[in-house]
Formats: C-alpha cells, structure tokens, sequence
C-alpha cells in the first residue's frame, strides 16, 4: 500500500477533492520564500498548510525554548480569528505527551503535532478540521510534511546560532588574552576598555569595580579627553550603579521587547554626555557583582542583541581575571585585612552554618588542647624474672639415669629434679666395705698376736677406708638432684640425654621462686632521659593483659644492646603486686609514669624530637 504525498495529490485532478498547488495564492508562495524573519515563516507556512488542508478551520503554532519553553502562539490562521481555547487545550496535550493527539470538539475534529528535532521538544500545531472535511489521518500526514519547513527553519536557526556563538567566544577570547598581557589591573583595564572601545566604535568605555557600596571608576577609554570631563564621572558612576542594584544588563534607550529597567541613572549619563546610546553590563565573580562596563555611542547605529550579548561574554570571561589581578596590587597589609575581615563576615554572618560550626569546634579544641592535661609516660617492651635464678648444676661426673621435672614445672624445696646413674659408686662402696671388712679381721688377729704397731697400722687403713666409705656414701646421696627451694623450673629438658655423660658443674637446670619477681624492661634510647631510679609503673603481660602490676625502677644499665633494628637501655624494676598466675619469662608492656604535662605536648613529643633531628642534620 502507498501513501501520498500533498505533492502528488496537487498533480491530480480536482476530482479527487483535494485542492491543488497550483490555485494557491502566488504572493503567499513569494512570501514564504522571502521571509525575512522566524514569525513571518512561521505565519506564511501555517497559511500554506491549512489552504492545503480541505475543511481547515483554524490552527495555531506554537515556539519555545528546547524542551524548558515556555511554549507561545508564534502564529495562528486565520489571521482574523483569535485562537480559541480548544486548539490551545489541544496544543498543550501534545507537548505533555509529545505525540500527536486526536479529539472532537463540536462537530470538528482537533488534531496537534510536536515539533520533535533530535529528540527535543520545541513546539507544536494544532488545528482544527470540519467534520466533513479531510480525513484525520490524511491531515495528520500533511502536519508532519508541513513539519519538515519547521525543521529547516529550526535547523537554519541552530546554525546561525552556533556562528554568532563562534564568533562571540573568539572575540571575548581575544579580550582576555589583551587582559592577561598586562601585568597590573590598571594596564589591565586601560586595555579592556580601548579594545573595546576600538571594536565597537563606541566613545567612551568604562569600567568600575565595587568599592564601600558603590561603584568606583578604574579606567576609561579616550584617555585624552578624560581630564576635561572629570564633572561627568559622577554620571558615569550612577549609571553603572544602576545596573549592579538592578543586577541587569540596563539599555537606554530601553527595548519594548526586553523586561522593565529602571533607566534614570543612564537617561541623564546620555544626556549629559549628548550620547545616543549607553550600556551598562554587570561583572560578575564568583557569584557576586564586583563592577560593571559601561559603553556610550553616538549616531543612530546603536547596540543591537549581538553586541549585548558580546559584551555579556566579554564581562563574563575578563571579570574573575581582573579581580585576581586587582587583588594581588594590593599591599600586603590590605589582602591580610581583608582575609581577615571575610573570615570575620563568614562567621558572624547570618548563613554558614558548617564554617561556624567548624570554627566552634577548632576554638573548643585549640582551648582543650591547651589546658588539657595528662600523665606522661615512657612504653617499653619488658619481661618478668625472677629475684633470685638458682643454677642447678652436676655434682659431679656421671651419667644421666633419669630427669623427674621439665622447664616449667612447680617444685617443691627437696623435691628431686633428676638422677644420675650410681651404680659405679655402689661398686665402689662394696669394694670398700668388703676391703674394711679385711682389714678389722687383720686388726683383731694383730691385737690377739699382741703385735701393737701392727694393729695400730691397720687401724689407720680401716678409718681411712671407712672415710672412703662416708664420701661414696655422699656421692650416692648427691646422685639425687634436688630442688634448693620451692619455685618453678625456668630451663632444663633432660628428656633426650638420658644415659648420657654429664661433667660435673654442667648446668642442669634454672630455677626461679614465685614469690619474687623483677621486671626488665627495654627502654629506647630516645626515652631514656625520661628514666630515673624510684618512678614508678605499671605492667601488663600477655597472657594476663586486664591484671595491671605495679613496679618501681631500681637500676639503668649503662650499656646499650641492638634489637630488632632499634637501640635500648636495660632497665630493672622490683615487682610490687603480684599475682598467683604469673611466671618467670612473661613478656608484656611496660609504662612508666614520669610527670604531669599538656596533653597536645605528649602526643606531639616523637615527632618533635624527630623534627629537632632532622633539623640538625640537614642544617648547613
């Protein structure tokens, strides 16, 4: 199935009920080809559409701003004819919906289409068709045909739009190179309004910045003449003013098209000055108005939108870089002043919520800070020992027959620690016994023979056996290794020496009392001119980390030992508390309290004293 084009409906006979394009009216065809502006397209091409359209009754078209409008009539037909409420009502339908809608309002069927151009809303027709007239579909497909003019029209537009904006960002780009040459603000300004002045033929330009209220001249253009009109100034001030506390771009004479200015200030500066034209635009930094241009012209060739606007981007650009560049010409003196007067506006001020409340919170702490106090003290590894450390060592050559107890385990005083092998001295102490036994039998044959010198001899050999016999007897009483008092065993596993040999003075085992203790701490040496004798801590182990232990420093050693990349000082303290569960070799924590001193000082003290080090070795 084909459809039709309106084209190819005109090339068929009338009998066909369409009307022909060759009836339509000649001028409106020569009008719509020479429009000169958007409406007078708009209106000629509406007029052509529903002459078009058999049974047209009336129509309007619809404009605005892409997607954000408003939406306004930019033309209706027929001319003679207001809009009535029912195209509008429909109109409106099919810019919410943004699709074509159909209704029927008293015997006329009411059909509207959106302008959609890359998938952006920009208006809409809606018309209004006798019930006898073409069919909806048919006016349907002459509206989007029709459409197809509104989008070249659209599309010129966007493309004369993007020239203009083109040519505007170049020009208020060349503006801001002129500024940023210029070293200072009054090279700056001097150049900005003598640009501008040269490019658009106007006499004078000026600019003012804000100053206690009001606006201040900086510089002015035509510099030759401005001695001889320095009674004018107070008009130009005025009249830039008038623009900062409208916050507007302010045309004199003013434009019926544009909203209501006031214009007192610029009627009497053109007045005065026997200008026919002034504008003044507003500077703008960071959201708020610093100054503004003023530019007057003479003749009837005055300031048309593109040169508002051109000037608009120009102020736009150039207004934050001659602020910074009025900024830094300042004395030192001023900026410091008013670094402090803004922060002074921002906290006292009736908004900034969060600065006051972050100033609050600074003020509370810096006050904390400085009176808080806190007891300094030194950390340091430390472990437990015990007071007293009793080596048990071999009596004397042997053998290992047996071990009783293992690094660790409670002993009482007495209690045997291990044995050594006796049988050797057992041998030895039979060998003796039968060897006196010999000799008391000599002793009696020589006292029954009355040999007295004899017997006397022998006498000796017998007591000097049974001294043998007493010495064996406290060698196999020493095989029994005993515990000299009650404690724990702190080193010692003799579980894979039995049977072998032991030297007499080799270590056996340590032992160690659990009713006295010391701490031997670590202390680095950069805290160690905090130690001294008598201070006093508090200890915490590992396996006991919720039970603190009191200690008091006894003795710095004044030697230093390396560990773990870190140089320390031994120091040893007298456990003061103890506690049931706690043995020789635990290792924990240990701080020792040295004084009273500002809390801000003992957290900033390791990196101060790194800072002092650094300091000393990088300084020349």
């Amino acid at each position: 199935m084909t459809t039709d084009t309106p084209a190819d409906q005109a090339k068929r006979a009338d009998t066909t009920g369409q009307v022909s394009y060759a009836i339509f009216d000649q001028a409106l065809w020569t009008q719509f080809s020479n429009a000169a502006s958007a409406e007078e397209f708009v209106g000629t091409w509406l007029a052509l559409l529903c002459r078009n359209i058999n049974g047209a009754v009336s129509a309007v078209a619809v404009l605005g701003d892409p997607d954000t409008g408003p939406f306004a009539p930019a033309a209706h037909w027929p001319e003679e004819k207001t809009v009535g409420p029912a195209v509008m009502a429909i109109a409106e339908r099919a810019l919410g919906k943004r699709q074509p809608v159909l209704a029927q309002e008293q015997g006329e069927n009411a059909i509207a289409l959106p302008f959609l151009l890359d998938d952006q809303l920009y208006g809409g027709i809606a018309i209004t068709v006798a019930a006898d007239g073409m069919a909806p579909a048919e006016v349907i497909r002459h509206l989007r045909w029709g459409a197809g003019w509104i989008e070249v029209l659209l599309r010129r537009d966007q493309g004369a739009s993007f020239e203009k904006l083109q040519a505007r960002t170049a020009t208020a780009l060349e503006m801001l190179a002129t500024v940023l040459e210029q070293k200072g603000i009054s090279g700056a300004t001097n150049a900005l309004v003598t640009e501008l002045a040269r490019r658009l033929g106007c006499d004078p330009v000026s600019i003012g910045f804000v100053r206690r209220g009001g606006a201040r001249v900086r510089a002015v253009s035509h510099a030759s003449g401005f001695g001889k009109r320095l009674s004018l100034m107070r008009n130009i001030r005025s009249a830039m003013d008038e623009a900062i506390d409208q916050e507007a771009i302010v045309l004199y004479p003013p434009r019926a098209t544009w909203d209501y200015r006031v214009t007192l200030a610029h009627e009497e500066l053109a007045r005065s000055h026997k200008a026919d034209h002034v504008l003044s635009v507003p500077i703008q930094y960071d959201g708020r108005i610093i100054g503004a241009l003023n530019l007057e012209k003479h003749g009837s060739d005055g300031f048309d939108d593109d040169t508002v606007e051109l000037v608009d981007a120009v102020a736009t650009i150039v207004g934050p870089v001659l602020e910074e560049k009025r900024r830094n010409d300042r004395w030192l003196v001023f900026k410091i002043f008013e670094v402090l007067g803004n922060q002074l506006k921002s906290l006292l001020g009736p908004s900034n919520f969060g600065y006051k409340l972050s100033t609050v919170i600074f003020v509370a702490l810096v006050w904390y800070f400085y009176t808080a106090t806190t007891t300094f003290t030194i950390t340091a590894p430390a472990a437990i020992q015990g007071s007293v450390q009793r080596t048990i060592v071999a009596p004397f050559n042997g053998y290992l027959a047996d071990e009783m107890v293992q690094a660790g385990a409670l002993v009482e005083k007495g209690q045997v620690l291990a044995r050594l092998d006796d049988r050797d001295l057992a041998l030895e102490r039979l060998r003796l016994v039968t060897s006196r036994g010999q000799r008391q039998a000599e002793y009696d044959q020589a006292l029954a023979d009355r040999e007295r010198a004899q017997a006397n001899i022998i006498e000796t050999q017998i007591r000097q056996i049974e001294s043998q016999i007493a010495l064996v007897d406290e060698q196999i009483a020493r095989t029994e290794v005993k515990a000299p008092f009650s404690g724990v065993v702190v080193s010692g596993d003799l579980s894979q020496s039995i049977g072998a040999t032991v030297e007499r003075g080799e270590q056996l085992f340590q032992i160690a009392p659990l009713d006295a203790y010391r701490v031997v701490m670590e202390v680095d040496e950069g805290d160690l001119s905090e130690i001294e004798a008598g201070q006093t801590g508090l200890l915490r182990v590992s396996s006991l980390p919720d039970v603190p232990l009191a200690y008091r420093v006894d003795r710095i050693t004044p030697i230093s030992a390396q560990a773990d990349g870190r140089n320390f000082f031994r120091v040893d303290a007298t456990l003061l508390d103890s506690d049931p569960r706690l043995r020789p070799s635990m290792e924990g924590v240990a701080r020792t309290d040295i004084d009273e001193r500002l809390l801000i000082q003992v957290w900033t003290r390791p990196l101060i004293n790194w800072a002092k080090l650094a300091f000393w070795r990088w300084r020349p």
